[in-house]
């Protein structure tokens, strides 16, 4: 079951990314370019250079969980 709480912590991959990418590859921006453990717990976000489309990364109960959402209109605003 995939949840998002207010107890868990939340990181933003403030570069644009490639949407192409699935578990290895935005685990390795998490590790590579965050200096992140991908399975701490933290959920991370991941929104592409359009920003219409955000993809979010956790590890919970032994596996990579991935959340993709793509919006028909509007894009995903980010903290300044």
């Amino acid at each position: 079951m995939f949840s998002l709480g207010s107890d868990l912590r939340f990181s933003l991959y403030l570069e644009p990314t490639d949407m192409r990418k699935s578990f290895d590859g935005l685990s390795g921006l998490v590790t590579n370019e965050l200096n992140r453990d991908p399975r701490s717990g933290e959920v991370f976000l991941f929104i592409n250079k359009k920003r219409d489309k955000v993809k979010l990364l956790r590890y919970s109960s032994g596996s990579f969980i991935l959340y993709y959402k793509r919006l028909e209109k509007g894009t995903f605003e980010l903290p300044n």
